[in-house]
């Protein structure tokens, strides 16, 4: 007995450690892009490189957010990256519903066909889709980057109607019985149920929408109208020589995206241990 502790606690500890060293490899590269937004120019190219820098430049920050309109990108980023988040969770969830709860003619198969666009890369549906939105005369604007979240994706329907077929079908039954309508069911019973779930599609397209650059890059023309992630491109081909400067645009960059997940972690495990129980 003594020995089988013994061996539960030498386990613990290396799979702890294991942990410990993997998540440090990991927060290196963040490390050095804060260490990097604190130099001055002569610790740039220092070697051995300086891992903390003395004196802290902290006026990098500002200098490096005067450059470029910074506030007025946040304001376009976050415009979009919360419109697709609406767009998405209202259809999705929806879409999901109906795949998850209600019996319907060929439901099986449709669903099939949606999980085989899963397999579709992207860059094959670029030039039509964008043959498209020239047609609609949507190119130079935000609507290609946030009227196709209205229509669903594949990805976060799977993983919603996973979630919506976890919950038991007695509880949809008995609000048939009190006189609840199928759309009364969806708003009052299953989204309240589902709230883990749903962050996690609202955590991952919000993530997804503010880190594009693809998208923007193809559809917006008008520098008004750019994302941070085209203001950081645009700083580095204007100001590239200036690392710090630049490592300091992206640490502001991806800090609210830290932040969130900071806050949601503990929903977002919920939700994607929760989601597939049942097939």
């Amino acid at each position: 007995m003594h020995s089988q502790k013994n061996q539960g606690i030498l386990h613990s500890i290396f799979v702890h450690g294991l942990l410990v060293v993997v998540g440090l490899t990991f927060f290196l590269p963040f490390f050095w892009l804060i260490s990097t937004s604190l130099k001055n120019d002569t610790q740039l190219f220092h070697f051995p490189p300086i891992w903390i820098p003395w004196p802290l430049k902290w006026s990098n920050y500002p200098k490096a957010l005067a450059y470029i309109p910074f506030f007025t990108y946040v304001k376009n980023t976050l415009v979009i990256s919360f419109l697709n988040v609406l767009g998405t969770v209202i259809s999705c969830s929806l879409v999901a519903y109906s795949f998850a709860r209600i019996p319907w003619k060929g439901r099986n198969f449709f669903f099939i066909v949606l999980l085989s666009t899963m397999m579709i890369p992207y860059q094959v549906t670029l030039i039509p889709v964008l043959i498209i939105f020239k047609h609609l005369g949507w190119v130079g604007s935000i609507k290609p980057l946030v009227v196709p979240a209205f229509f669903g994706s594949a990805f976060f329907i799977f993983l919603l109607r996973q979630f919506f077929m976890s919950i038991p079908m007695e509880l949809s039954d008995a609000a048939r019985i009190d006189g609840c309508s199928e759309f009364g069911i969806y708003w009052r019973v299953m989204l309240p149920l589902s709230r883990p779930a749903m962050a996690t599609v609202m955590l991952f397209t919000f993530i997804g929408a503010w880190n594009d650059f693809l998208g923007p890059l193809i559809y917006l023309s008008d520098e008004s109208q750019y994302t941070l992630s085209l203001g950081l491109q645009q700083f580095l081909s204007q100001h590239g020589a200036e690392w710090s400067l630049l490592m300091a645009a992206s640490t502001v960059m991806i800090l609210p995206i830290i932040i969130l997940f900071f806050f949601t972690q503990r929903t977002f495990i919920q939700g994607i241990a929760l989601t597939g129980i049942k097939g």
